[in-house]
């Protein structure tokens, strides 16, 4: 197969000439691998292929950027392509959020057949919540956790008592965040350029693989983007009074996440640097206001983590503490080496790098102002100080969750959210007459990466963890009943919630005996035949302290094999000591 040769126009005598050989390789690939992303995206939507998609995209567009360089005439669209777009156009840009917002929602009740069974995150949310109600243990519980999702969870419980009340609690902040999302963008750039970023988000692998489950972080992200939003506005609507709202959705996001303090910090210097120090300290008296509301809505906590740990910023420092990282900053290498794919995939990732392009230019429009005294156009929309605030958000935001705390896409949905909408503005505006078909392109593609994400997480993400929770809940159900009980095992919040038990690790066990076991409580130590955190015999040995044991094996189906279940029998009143209790963290 024969490819014609690509001609360009020649500027000096009005001919053809040759497009460079290096041009014409980039253009074929960026063709190829641009079809088959849009081929891969359509198998894996109907179902037909599995596994994890290939980023051809993340390929393809260096490719055209390069297929695009030197001289070339920039024609309109086809007169059917613009016929095409033109009644796509005629659509209310609202009538597109609420169809992201109904496929966010047949999404979730989708994959919600796939992982039916509560996962560790989500257990220890749920039994706090359910220990309010009735007083069921909270196993799991550590005081460095926000008490926002148990207080939702808690209500939730109130009208109906299982996991699906908890789930939909998890898709009203979805539904919550994706309205946000589609808001705010609607306000910074335009309604229908607000849908393609919104479709877009729902798309990425990070964000959807989230979406059915019982935790914070999606409902967080709302929050933050209307405390970003609010900011934008105090500075650029003279006479706003946003200042004076934005304590609110900034409290909320904290009760709802401790972990969105490091976001708000990069938001805050973020706004620094955008708009400058001289225009916060012009706005004096309103940012005194809104700094003594916030610092009013944290005595609680203040008062809260004192007590419980001597300290009023002791809870945020041990949320710190308890993350996994392997060394200061390894979240911040994680967080290079998946971007953009595993954050938003590889359409989504596209527009990300575009977002952090349009960031560059806008910083460069910027400096070149200073330098020429010239003032940022007034009508551009959102002009050059925004577009710098987001993106310097976006960019400290990993940095300093990065270096705070363990990575994972989840904790970082607000850069994701920031980077999309700057890179759906920068690409519609690079495409100038194109503007419409591209950004139409985009959106169709995102409307198939939508089920076909959903596929890859139904079918390849979440059978691993289901397999792990057959196990748990299969030695879980042996120990339902109203009889006091205590398990020691490495799955503590997933036993306590399905087994109404109190449950701890064996860490926790060390430190607890020998109280453990007095009071008529039955402690049962569970190690499964493939689990984690588990002593070895001579630990164990210790632990069991000579007492008198019962031994059982429990087979189960699932990923972590058989469960052996050693029985402690109970202590005499009198042979524990009266003081202990269950430590309060993990």
């Amino acid at each position: 197969m024969t490819i014609a040769p690509v001609l360009s126009p020649d500027q000096v005598r009005g001919g053809e000439v040759r497009t460079p050989r290096g041009r014409r390789v980039a253009l074929v690939t960026a063709v190829v691998t641009t079809l088959a992303a849009v081929v891969q995206q359509v198998l894996h939507a109907a179902g037909v292929a599995g596994g994890q998609p290939w980023p051809w995209l993340l390929v393809a567009a260096p490719a055209w950027l390069l297929a695009r360089r030197g001289p070339r005439a920039v024609t309109a669209p086809p007169p059917a392509v613009v016929r095409a777009t033109g009644r796509l156009g005629r659509i209310p840009a609202w009538a597109g959020a609420a169809a992201v917002l109904a496929m966010a929602a047949a999404v979730w009740a989708a994959l919600q057949d796939h992982e039916p069974l509560v996962g560790h995150e989500e257990a220890v949310y749920g039994n706090k919540a359910r220990s309010w109600l009735d007083g069921t243990p909270d196993a799991g519980w550590g005081t460095y956790r926000p008490v926002g999702l148990p207080a939702l969870g808690r209500i939730a419980l109130a009208v109906h008592d299982d996991v699906g009340a908890l789930r939909v609690v998890a898709l009203l902040l979805t539904l919550f965040t994706l309205a946000t999302t589609y808001l705010v963008a609607a306000r910074l750039t335009t309604p229908r350029r607000a849908v393609v970023a919104t479709l877009l988000l729902l798309s990425g692998l990070g964000f959807l693989r989230r979406l059915p489950l019982f935790l914070n972080d999606i409902g967080a992200t709302g929050l933050l983007l209307i405390v970003v939003y609010l900011l934008i506005r105090a500075q650029e609507k003279p006479g706003s009074r946003a200042l004076m709202l934005l304590p609110f959705p900034a409290l909320a996001a904290f009760y709802l996440r401790y972990g969105v303090v490091g976001t708000l910090a990069a938001v805050a210097v973020a706004a620094v640097l955008a708009y400058g120090p001289r225009a916060w300290l012009a706005q004096g008296r309103r940012l005194a206001l809104c700094a003594g509301v916030l610092l009013a809505g944290l005595i609680p906590h203040f008062i809260y983590a004192a007590e419980a740990t001597g300290s009023p910023l002791g809870l945020i420092f041990s949320a710190t503490e308890h993350a996994g990282r392997a060394y200061v900053g390894d979240g911040l290498v994680y967080y290079l080496s998946v971007f953009p794919y595993r954050l938003a995939g590889d359409l989504g990732g596209v527009v990300m790098a575009a977002g952090l392009w349009g960031l560059g230019a806008a910083i460069r429009r910027r400096r070149g102002n200073r330098l020429t005294g010239a003032a940022t156009s007034a009508t551009s929309r959102p002009c050059d100080p925004s577009r710098v605030f987001l993106g310097m958000t976006a960019v400290l935001t990993f940095i300093v969750l990065g270096v705070a705390t363990d990575g994972e896409p989840r904790f970082v949905y607000l850069p994701v959210v920031l980077l999309t909408v700057l890179g759906v503005q920068t690409l519609a505006e690079s495409a100038g007459r194109w503007s419409a078909t591209v950004l139409t392109a985009v959106a169709a593609l995102a409307a198939v990466t939508v089920p076909a994400t959903a596929q890859y997480v139904a079918h390849d993400a979440m059978p691993g963890p289901t397999a792990q929770r057959v196990s748990t809940l299969a030695v879980a159900r042996q120990f339902a009943g109203d009889r006091p009980c205590l398990l020691v095992t490495g799955y503590e919040p997933d036993l306590g919630w399905y087994s109404g038990c109190d449950a701890v690790t064996y860490g926790q066990y060390r430190r607890m005996a020998p109280a453990a076991g007095a009071s008529g409580v039955e402690v049962s130590l569970v190690l499964f035949e493939r689990g984690r955190l588990q002593p070895g015999s001579a630990s164990l040995r210790r632990l069991i302290d000579g007492r008198a044991t019962t031994t059982r094996t429990i087979p189960t189906e699932g990923s972590l094999g058989t469960a052996t279940v050693i029985t402690l029998r109970a202590l005499r009143p009198d042979a524990a000591s009266a003081g202990a209790r269950r430590p309060t963290g993990r």
